[in-house]
């Protein structure tokens, strides 16, 4: 999966802005719409807390532009048919899954490359730790309205990005686990100075002693 650049992302806004999502003042769904256009994401699925709205829209703006899929899971039928009325005509492009987030996220969909989920969804840190734990090939976990969970879900800290965008967003890089290895990992962030463009890089590691001259 392409990381995330300045360029694509702004292609990839313009894009979701001429498919008719309201382009006065950048929002959270918007974001995430450019966000996972950007990586070319395959496998996007987006756990709601009550019923789908804004976000999932915008994860299907992107899925037209990737060829991707969209699975939105919902508690129950009171959402599924809430979720329906919500996105209107988008719902034709949204696989809607009416189930347990953490369990689903942790089996089914473990292969996603993009997990969303709403920070005000029931057990939402059981849900966040489920996928980084389940994880079997690189991703990206975005979690908004993290305004008031922030400092439980940065995790580790070094993969994590807080951005003051709608009622907060979490960008979590989680790369894949071999079987067996203990090696630490930790990524790098570099910008061109010509392009613009942010290019991430994972680094592994062994249990290294440095001994500075």
């Amino acid at each position: 999966m392409a990381c995330w650049s300045a360029e694509n992302a702004t292609k990839a806004y313009l894009q979701t802005i001429k498919l008719g999502m309201n382009a006065k003042e950048p929002n959270v769904g918007e974001f995430i719409s450019a966000f996972a256009a950007g990586n070319n994401a395959q496998l996007m699925v987006i756990a709601c807390a009550t019923a789908a709205g804004c976000t999932t829209v915008g994860l299907s703006a992107a899925a037209y532009q990737t060829g991707g899929r969209v699975i939105c899971i919902v508690r129950g039928i009171s959402e599924l048919e809430s979720s329906i009325e919500a996105l209107g005509c988008n719902a034709s492009r949204v696989e809607f899954v009416i189930g347990e987030a953490q369990t689903l996220l942790s089996t089914k969909y473990a292969n996603a490359d993009l997990v969303v989920i709403d920070c005000n969804i029931e057990n939402h840190e059981g849900i966040f730790r489920g996928v980084e734990e389940s994880t079997i090939n690189s991703k990206i976990v975005l979690g908004y309205n993290a305004l008031f969970c922030k400092d439980f879900l940065r995790w580790d800290g070094s993969n994590t990005q807080y951005l003051p965008i709608g009622e907060g967003l979490l960008i979590r890089r989680i790369g894949a686990k071999s079987e067996g290895s203990k090696k630490r990992s930790r990524w790098i962030v570099e910008v061109d100075e010509c392009t613009g463009e942010e290019h991430v890089f994972r680094i592994r590691s062994h249990h290294t002693r440095v001994i500075k001259a």
